[in-house]
């Protein structure tokens, strides 16, 4: 018998879950370690923030449907992991103990980095369905009294599209309530382009996303550096190439959401050889721990490497797509352990992201993520936007039903024909 623990239950912890079980033995138990009852479908946060969908729109009953499934699943939440003894202490202060473990927890949110940023202090954030509802109330009161927003991301963040997509939902919300004309929209980037996504780019997109940002009057400042908030002022700071200091900005604002800086979790930052100086899990190429080979990483919570050097800390973001490759590769390295054979399994780690607009979007596609790629192709328009709302219906329909299959797989590549995109030739 092996004990197989799932630590995180999130998007990559969920799907990990549910793969291992087409994987495991009769005699073997999986335990998922959580803290919350329900999983809600992280990409749908910045339509709570303004009102688009409510929080019970986008949940489901994780508790329930691992139930069904035969799977202990554990609300405690992890205070520490003891690679070396192979076991976990829990925030109730009980131990597990694992003959295999999948890290799947996800980034820890780095608010304290930043004198000023996040829900308990002076900005928004829509990483959780929680701070996208304190986002909701923020924003109504803001619309009684219009002043300027300041959007984006931190220095040390590593996912921009749900910053970039959260300020055009905010235009096209604005100019639904027919007070945009009151607003100046000023938005911040670590990136050294617009577009850039922690991907030195995808196809156009540095010109995709300006032109919607001029066409939007929303304005930029990159190779931004947040050096402090106070209530209702921003101090940026504008680095040049070199990284020396080119400008400082100070931005006034009324309402702001800041994504911030991401690093590892508290149960593992700090762990010598599993993890970086950031906190982020060390894998080889099977997903495995170099260290300890019966621990694997998935998801945000994985070391990866920036696509170059930047003038501000800008991090590679793992995209739903990148990440369900990961669990696959997982999945069926796991298996084979079980039986007695060698890992052979590898992630294809290729990203394909529709970012919605409020009234469109663009798509991309990267495969590879890291460049140089076989595929670098993007796309914009309506169509954008009414994918997202059938894959957000789609995905949470299946979770919900508990039904175990690669969600990105076969909506995004296979019912939008993605698999069929060729570079042209040259």
């Amino acid at each position: 018998m092996a004990e197989i623990v799932v630590l995180g239950a999130g998007l990559g912890g969920v799907l990990a879950t549910y793969e291992i079980l087409h994987q495991t033995r009769s005699e073997d138990r999986v335990t998922l370690i959580g803290e919350e009852k329900t999983y809600h479908f992280v990409p749908s946060n910045p339509w709570v923030a303004v009102g688009w969908r409510k929080r019970d729109d986008i949940e489901a009953d994780l508790a329930g449907v691992m139930r069904r499934k035969g799977v202990r699943y554990l609300l405690q939440g992890a205070r520490r992991v003891d690679p070396d003894a192979r076991q976990i202490e829990m925030n109730d202060g009980s131990v597990v103990g694992y003959d295999y473990l999948i890290i799947a927890t996800g980034p820890d949110l780095a608010f304290d980095e930043i004198e000023g940023l996040g829900p308990g202090a002076h900005t928004q954030s829509i990483c959780h369905v929680s701070h996208a509802e304190k986002a909701r109330a923020a924003f109504e009161a803001f619309c009684e009294n219009p002043r300027p927003i300041v959007v984006g991301a931190a220095q040390g963040a590593s996912c921009f599209g749900p910053a970039y997509e959260f300020a055009y939902i905010l235009d096209t919300e604005l100019r639904r309530r027919k007070i945009r004309d009151k607003v100046k929209m000023t938005y911040i980037t670590p990136e050294p382009y617009i577009g850039h996504l922690g991907l030195d780019g995808v196809g156009d997109t540095k010109s995709l996303m300006e032109s919607e940002f001029r066409n939007r009057h929303i304005g930029w400042i990159t190779n931004a550096r947040v050096k402090q908030i106070t209530a209702g002022e921003m101090t940026v700071e504008q680095m040049d190439d070199s990284g020396g200091l080119l400008k400082t900005h100070t931005l006034p604002f009324g309402f702001s959401m800041i994504l911030p800086p991401f690093r590892g979790v508290a149960a593992v930052r700090g762990l010598e050889k599993l993890v970086n100086p950031r906190g982020f899990v060390l894998i080889d190429e099977y997903q495995r721990n170099p260290t300890y080979p019966e621990v694997f990483g998935i998801g945000v919570c994985v070391a990866i490497p920036p696509v170059g050097p930047t003038p501000v800390p800008v991090g590679t973001p793992k995209t739903g797509f990148m990440i369900e490759s990961m669990v696959t590769a997982t999945a069926q390295n796991l298996g084979r352990l079980l039986r007695g054979e060698k890992p052979n399994a590898h992630a294809t780690w290729n990203a394909v992201c529709l970012a919605d607009f409020g009234d469109g979007g663009v798509a991309f596609v990267a495969q590879p993520q890291i460049p140089p790629r076989n595929v670098n192709w993007s796309a914009q328009g309506k169509w954008v936007h009414l994918a997202k709302v059938a894959f957000e219906k789609y995905f949470l329909r299946k979770m919900r039903s508990g039904e175990s299959e690669t969600f990105y797989e076969n909506f995004l590549m296979r019912r939008l024909n993605i698999h069929k995109l060729k570079q042209p030739a040259e």
